[in-house]
């Protein structure tokens, strides 16, 4: 790690944890819709609301501590793109629980729980890893990892797109669907440009 002569704001780094566990929560709210019923999906996406809520109070407190800062712990432009694409997370499981409940969606095609589940070991993963920002250690395994899982997530989402297009569902179900699994691959994406955000810092303070 270079050597630094100059005091730094380490606050920062409490905030980026507290925004990712905050995505860990998100992340099993999405769980809890899959064996949800549709009466109590509505209740489950007021949550999620609440947790998006938080999250973007989270992401606004750390560009407040940003403009407010003399010394940062790194660059601010990668602090802005770290805050930035941990909000886009909570951003897009949010929208991915409300299409649910909006659309009424019945019954989730075969496939969507494995997203899911992607998407919430990722979401563990990046709340691990936020900690180890203040030493830079052990977090080549967490972007290694946190890519191979969007890898993995590509691939689930092409399989989906092909089920859906197989002929079973109706114009408008495909429609509907199709939304769905394509903001939980946006958040797989976002997942991937987290990692890659910490990947640059890391490189830089080496």
């Amino acid at each position: 790690m270079r050597f630094r002569l100059t005091p730094r704001e380490t606050s920062f780094y409490d905030m980026f944890s507290a925004s990712a566990d905050n995505i860990v929560t998100g992340s099993k709210l999405l769980m809890e819709l899959l064996g949800a019923d549709a009466s109590a999906r509505a209740e489950i996406a007021e949550r999620m609301r609440a947790a998006e809520h938080a999250g973007d109070d989270a992401t606004h407190a750390i560009f407040h501590q940003l403009n407010s800062s003399f010394i940062t712990p790194f660059d601010r432009e990668d602090i802005y793109s770290l805050a930035s694409s941990l909000d886009d997370i909570m951003d897009f499981m949010e929208e991915a629980v409300d299409l649910v409940v909006l659309y009424n969606v019945e019954e989730l095609p075969k496939g969507v729980e494995q997203q899911i589940e992607v998407l919430s070991r990722a979401a563990e993963l990046t709340a691990e890893a936020m900690p180890n920002l203040r030493t830079m250690d052990n977090l080549t395994e967490y972007w290694i990892e946190v890519n191979r899982l969007e890898n993995q997530a590509d691939q689930i989402h092409r399989k989906l797109l092909a089920h859906l297009f197989n002929g079973k569902y109706d114009a408008i179900e495909v429609l509907k669907l199709k939304q769905i699994v394509d903001v939980l691959e946006e958040a797989a994406d976002a997942f991937e440009h987290v990692a890659n955000t910490v990947e640059t810092i890391a490189v830089k303070e080496s």
